[in-house]
C-alpha cells in the first residue's frame, strides 16, 4: 500500500510556535518534486515536543493540503498505548492514509507486550498502521516473528525497519509478506534489494527528486541505476545524521533557505565544527556554491 518515497517532514517553528503557513509550503514543495507520501509528526517532525493539539493540528492541516494528491501517513506513536490510540482515532476521522507508530519506547515491553499493543490500537481503528522498528530511540527491537504474528492482523500492513540490521529485514520477508520501508537513508539501496518497498526518508527534506529518483529504480528493477542514486546521496544521507536527527537536516534546510531552522529544547543548533562540516557536504552535492 505504501511504497516509494515518503518524507518524514520537519516540523516548522516560527517564535517557539508551529508555523503552519511554511508547512503548508514544505507540503507543496513535495508534491512538486516528486515524493510519494507526507509523513509528519514523526521523529524527524520533533513529535515528542509537541502538545495534542499541535500534533492533532499539523496532520489535519497536511490533510486537507495534500487533498487526495499524495498519501498521507500520519506519526500516532507513543510509549503510552492510550495516547497513541487517541492520536490514531484523529488521523482516521480526518482522512489519513494510514498512521505509523513507534515501539514503545522507555517502557521496553516484552514480545508480547509488543504484540498486545499494535493488536489493541488496531482492533480499535479501522486505518492501516505500520509499525516503526527504531531501537537506537527506543531502547527495544520489535522480533521479526512478532512481526509475522502482526502481520496477520488485516490493518497492519508495513512496518518502517531502522535497525540497521539487513538480517533483520531479510528474516521479516522470510516470515511473512509484509511491507517493509527503511528508516535508514543510506540503507534504502540494501533494503529494497532484498524485497522492501521504500523508505521514510530524512534525507527527502532536502533532495526529494533525487531520493524518489532512486526508490523508483529499485521498484522497477534497474538497480544499476539505483546503485548510481545511492553513491550520490550516500554522502548526503550520512550528514544528515553527524549530530541528533532532525538537526543537521533543519539546518540544511535554513542554509539553502527553506526553513528558519528553529527547533524545540531540549534539541539545540549544531556545533559550528558540525556545521561547517554540513556546508561542506552540502556544497560537494552541488547544493551551495
Amino acid at each position: 500500500m505504501f511504497q516509494g518515497s515518503l518524507v518524514a517532514l520537519v516540523t516548522p517553528f516560527k517564535d517557539g510556535q508551529v508555523d503552519y503557513k511554511k508547512l503548508k509550503e514544505l507540503v507543496e514543495f513535495h508534491i512538486k518534486n516528486g515524493t510519494q507520501g507526507i509523513v509528519p509528526c514523526g521523529t524527524t517532525g520533533e513529535s515528542a515536543t509537541l502538545s495534542f493539539e499541535e500534533h492533532e493540528r499539523i496532520v489535519s492541516d497536511v490533510v486537507s493540503t495534500v487533498a487526495g494528491r499524495i498519501q498521507v501517513l500520519a506519526g500516532a506513536g507513543s510509549n503510552n498505548t492510550s495516547e497513541a490510540l487517541r492520536l490514531a482515532k484523529h488521523a482516521k476521522k480526518v482522512g489519513a492514509d494510514g498512521v505509523l507508530l513507534i515501539t514503545p519506547y522507555y517502557n521496553k515491553p516484552t514480545p508480547e507486550g509488543l504484540y498486545r499493543h499494535y493488536k489493541f490500537i488496531a482492533e480499535e481503528v479501522d486505518i492501516p498502521i505500520v509499525m516503526y522498528n527504531v531501537p537506537s530511540r527506543t531502547g527495544i527491537s520489535i522480533l521479526p516473528e512478532t512481526v509475522a504474528r502482526l502481520s496477520e492482523i488485516k490493518n497492519i500492513v508495513g512496518i518502517k525497519e531502522a535497525s540497521g540490521s539487513i538480517d533483520q529485514t531479510t528474516q521479516i520477508l522470510q516470515l511473512c509478506n509484509i511491507t517493509v520501508l527503511s528508516g535508514d537513508d543510506s540503507l534504502t539501496l540494501p533494503i529494497m534489494s532484498v524485497g522492501g518497498k521504500g523508505v521514510i526518508s530524512v534525507v527527502a527534506n532536502i533532495v526529494p527528486a533525487d531520493t524518489a529518483a532512486l526508490t523508483r529504480f529499485c521498484l522497477e528493477g534497474n538497480f544499476d541505476a539505483a546503485r548510481k542514486c545511492h553513491h550520490k546521496l550516500f554522502p548526503l544521507c550520512k550528514g544528515m545524521f553527524i549530530e541528533t536527527n532532525p538537526i543537521p537536516v533543519k539546518t540544511a534546510m535554513k542554509l539553502l533557505g527553506r526553513i528558519n531552522g528553529e527547533m524545540r529544547l531540549p534539541l539545540c543548533e549544531m556545533t559550528r565544527e558540525h556545521e561547517n562540516q554540513l556546508i561542506n557536504t552540502l556544497k560537494n552535492y552541488g547544493l551551495m556554491t
